[in-house]
Order: structure tokens, then C-alpha cells, then sequence
């Protein structure tokens, strides 16, 4: 029998306590409507009750879009215990469902709330009567629940016996602090609903030892009916239980389960957070991380090469992705030729090692490579039939501000070495300079620069390979040679050391 299991998203309300996370109203709205109708999330926690008037706002916004697109009861409102002012709070804001904190360990009600259990259930049932009373329905949150189970067992069992006979909707558990293993999840969970089967509980997971996604699948398996997630993991301290490691999960690994997510829209939606909020994604974080599906060994391409060696069941394509096979110091033949192929080039055998051979090098010095990068290697390696006869062994170049760049270079002619230094107003007008002295030294007119173009592969960054292109005049002829490299300055003088063995007799 197919169980399925509700999503309640709470990154606009619990995600929102990142440090240093806050979304404007516009961000809020935006993100509440991607989550319902691009995720299909089946209920989502979008605020604090009676926080700020910029919250209000946000709430006012969102409901009366979710009245508007029949959703209204998929928006609800962490409230609180307070005389009536988070109901008075939420009515006027539109919203229809409260999710009201509670004390589910007796440390946190005998300290903080300093009441009695008697106490806490006489307030909790008033504030569900007034709830009710406008038209409000209640899930009731039991805070501090998992240490609650460790260290006061009876009463959270007293407190189920009380809330059981309440008019709520769901008794929502949070491992507040982060601190259950997947052995206490299962045993906690599946004691409890064992005796109150006829409750809907939702399980909900923070992260501090890394075991909440383990937790929320054993929850599932305990028999739970919701689980609470946000997108990216965001939350206090370590954050919440990531929204797409979880679905993954359930989706390959529970068979008799299912959810309503979209998973092709994980991806998007996780990158759209973390563009509002500057809560950058790890690289590696599963499923929504850069480098999930890019593979790096040459080993691994080949594998995928020939028979798909290395794929899992976390195929990119079901969310929305492509795999990639990285470029560096680790590729082999098979990386090159996947991207050749995702480029629609095709080379021969050798120039492909050629290539390979250049990617390795750059990988060796830490330069990092794109797939946007390799038509420029490609052009830079196999046009380079040019004799060696002229080296440009060293060089320094020295930039200060308030002095002249200069430079010193050692270059090789013809196995003699000569060196000279110079300034200038740049660091390649310095190496111009200096190089003038060593050919007017052999008597030797070097050919006019006439024109001088940088550019990089189109989409990459500030860390992407350079290449430099100089149009020379020597008489009336005039030729061009290309340099590629990381630093700007140093890919002009790569190109500068073809010209001179152009030039060479």
C-alpha cells in the first residue's frame, strides 16, 4: 500500500533564522508562490506571528495571493501562547492555519515558561478554542520534543494524551537542538505512534551532527505523515534537513512512499535562495551542489563511456541538470572527447593528446578550466607549429603605485642567453622595452605592434584563461600570434615569444 507523505517547507519562517538571512517582502512572495506551484510543496510555514510590520506585510501578500489561487490552507504561521494577540495577529493578516508553540520537554516548561503541566494544557486549549472560534485551524508544535523523550518521557506522554482529545490538525515533533541519532528517531517515533495511531505527526530536523537526513527517512519509515524541510538546509546553527537530499532519498530508496514534489524544479528554485538570500550552495552539497554530477577522474568518463560505468540513480536530468566531466590535472582522453562532444568538435587521436597534455598542465598549476576554455586551448596547442629557437626563460614584473612598472627578462636565442630590464607605462610595455635593448644588442629591428586584443571564453569568470592576440607589421606583411594563460599580461607575452620565432632566420 502506497503511503504519501506531506512536505511542509519552512524556509520562509525556520530558514529564515540563517544568520544573516532576512528576505524582503517582494523575496517572500516570490519564493511562496515558486514553492507551491513549481515544487508543488504541500504546505508551507511562511512567518512568525506578531515579529514586525515587515513581516505582517509578507503574510497580508502571500495569503491574499493564496486565497486568490485556492491555497490559502497550505500557508501557515508559527504563533504563540499569548493572550490571543498571535490570533488577533494572524486574522488580520488573512492567514487560516497557526502552527502554535509549545513546550514538549518538561526542562523547557519548568524554566523557561516556569508553569506547571496543568498550566501549559489549560492555556493551550484556550488559545485552540480561540482559534477555532475564527475559523482558524491548529497543528501544535512540541519544542524541544526529542530531549523531551530522552529526559521527561512522561510527560510528553501526558501531554499526547491531552493533546489527543484536542480539535487540531497535526502535532508536529522538532528535534529542536539537533541532537537525535537515526536509532532514537526510529525508536521515539515508532513508540509514540504506536499508541496515538490515529494522529498525523510531522517530524521536524535540524542538522547539527549531519544526521538529519538520515533521521527524516527513518521518521518516514516510523510512520510519520509530514515531514518539515527547507531549501538548501537553511537554519540556525547547522540548518534544517535539506529539502532536495530528502526527496531523493524517499523517491529511490522508499518504494511504498510518495511525495508531490517536483524534482526537476529543485535545482532552480535552490539556486533562485540562494541568490535572495547570499547563502552560498557547497559545492558538493548533494543533488543542488556545482560539482554533483561532474566527474573528474578520466577513469570515471571512460567508464561512463562505455557503458555508463559510473552513473547512479541520481541521474542530473531528473533535476533539471546535465552531468559534466570536469577539465584538470586529472582528465584523461575520455573527459576531453565528452566535452568535444558537448561542443560538437571532433579531433584525431593525437591532437587529442596534445590537448589532454596541455589540460594537465594547466591543472598541475592549479589554473582551473572550463569547457568554455577548450576551443582556446584547442586553437593555442594545434596552431603552434612554430619553431622553438627563441625561449623567454624567466621574467619579473614589478607593479607599484606611484612608479613606473618595470620588468627583467633572461630570454634565450639561438642557445645564448641574454638579459635585460626596463620600464614602462605597463607591465607588457616594461617586457617590450626590455626586450628592445637585447635585439638592438644583436642588431635586430623588431616588427611594429599594431593592434593588441584580449578576450575570454564567453560565460566564465574572472578566474577563466586569457587569450591574447598582437597583429604585427614587419615591412608591409603583417601576421598575428596568439598566447593563452590565466594572467593577461603573461598570455600577451606567450604571444610575443611565437613572434619572435616567426621572425627568427
Amino acid at each position: 500500500m502506497i503511503k504519501t507523505i506531506e512536505i511542509m517547507d519552512t524556509t520562509l519562517r525556520d530558514g529564515e533564522q540563517t544568520s544573516g538571512v532576512s528576505f524582503s517582502i517582494s523575496e517572500k512572495l516570490t519564493l511562496a508562490k515558486l514553492l507551491i506551484k513549481k515544487l508543488n510543496i504541500d504546505r508551507i510555514e511562511i512567518a512568525s506571528a506578531r515579529v514586525s510590520d515587515g513581516e505582517f506585510k509578507a503574510v497580508k501578500q502571500i495569503t491574499s495571493w493564496g486565497e486568490s489561487n485556492n491555497c490559502i490552507d497550505r500557508i501557515e504561521v508559527l504563533t504563540f501562547i499569548d493572550n490571543g494577540i498571535s490570533i488577533k495577529w494572524m486574522k488580520e493578516a488573512g492567514a487560516k492555519v497557526q502552527n502554535l508553540l509549545t513546550k514538549g520537554s518538561l526542562n523547557h516548561l519548568k524554566f523557561q515558561l516556569k508553569q506547571k503541566p496543568n498550566e501549559h494544557f489549560n492555556n493551550i486549549e484556550k488559545n485552540i478554542k480561540l482559534a477555532s472560534a475564527e475559523g482558524i485551524k491548529t497543528n501544535v508544535y512540541l519544542e524541544d520534543w526529542s530531549n523531551g523523550m530522552a529526559n521527561s518521557k512522561d510527560y510528553v506522554f501526558r501531554y499526547l494524551d491531552f493533546i489527543s482529545k484536542q480539535p487540531i490538525s497535526r502535532v508536529l515533533l522538532p528535534d529542536t537542538l539537533g541532537v537525535l541519532t537515526p536509532h532514537k528517531t526510529s525508536d521515539y517515533l515508532n513508540s509514540i505512534i504506536k499508541l496515538y495511531p490515529n494522529i498525523h505527526f510531522d517530524f521536524h530536523g535540524h542538522n547539527d551532527y549531519d544526521l538529519s537526513v538520515a533521521n527524516a527517512l527513518e521518521a518516514v519509515k516510523a510512520g510519520v505523515g509530514g515531514l518539515h524541510l527547507t531549501v538548501n538546509g537553511m537554519g540556525e546553527r547547522a540548518g534544517n534537513t535539506p529539502l532536495a537530499s530528502v526527496v531523493a532519498v524517499i523517491n529511490d530508496f522508499l518504494p511504498d512512499t510518495k511525495i508531490n514534489i517536483n524534482e526537476d524544479a529543485l535545482h532552480k528554485v535552490s539556486q533562485i535562495v540562494a541568490t535572495f538570500t547570499g547563502f552560498r550552495i557547497p559545492a558538493n552539497k548533494p543533488i543542488v551542489g556545482e560539482n554533483v554530477f561532474t566527474q573528474t577522474a578520466g577513469i570515471h568518463a571512460d567508464g561512463d563511456h562505455k557503458n555508463n560505468l559510473y552513473f547512479n540513480d541520481l541521474l542530473p536530468e531528473r533535476f533539471g541538470r546535465k552531468r559534466k566531466y570536469a577539465l584538470g590535472k586529472t582528465s584523461g582522453k575520455a573527459n576531453i572527447q565528452k566535452n568535444l562532444q558537448e561542443l560538437g568538435l571532433t579531433l584525431n587521436d593525437e591532437d587529442i593528446k596534445k590537448v589532454t597534455k596541455r589540460i594537465i598542465d594547466l591543472g598541475d598549476r592549479k589554473e582551473r578550466v572550463t569547457v568554455e576554455d577548450l576551443p582556446f586551448i584547442i586553437s593555442d596547442v594545434l596552431g603552434n607549429n612554430i619553431p622553438d629557437k627563441v625561449k623567454v626563460q624567466s621574467y619579473v614584473l614589478t607593479h607599484s603605485k606611484g612608479l613606473k612598472p618595470t620588468t627583467s627578462v633572461s630570454i634565450q636565442i639561438e642557445n645564448k642567453t641574454f638579459e635585460e630590464n626596463a620600464s614602462g607605462d605597463g607591465q607588457y610595455d616594461a617586457f617590450w622595452n626590455a626586450l628592445h635593448k637585447v635585439y638592438k644588442r644583436q642588431k635586430i629591428d623588431l616588427p611594429k605592434l599594431v593592434d593588441y586584443a584580449v578576450r575570454i571564453p564567453p560565460g566564465s569568470n574572472s578566474d577563466a584563461l586569457c587569450e591574447t592576440t598582437i597583429i604585427w607589421r614587419k615591412g608591409n606583411q603583417d601576421f598575428a600570434t596568439r598566447g593563452l594563460d590565466s594572467d593577461q599580461t603573461v598570455s600577451a607575452i606567450k604571444a610575443t615569444e611565437k613572434m619572435l620565432n616567426i621572425i627568427q632566420k
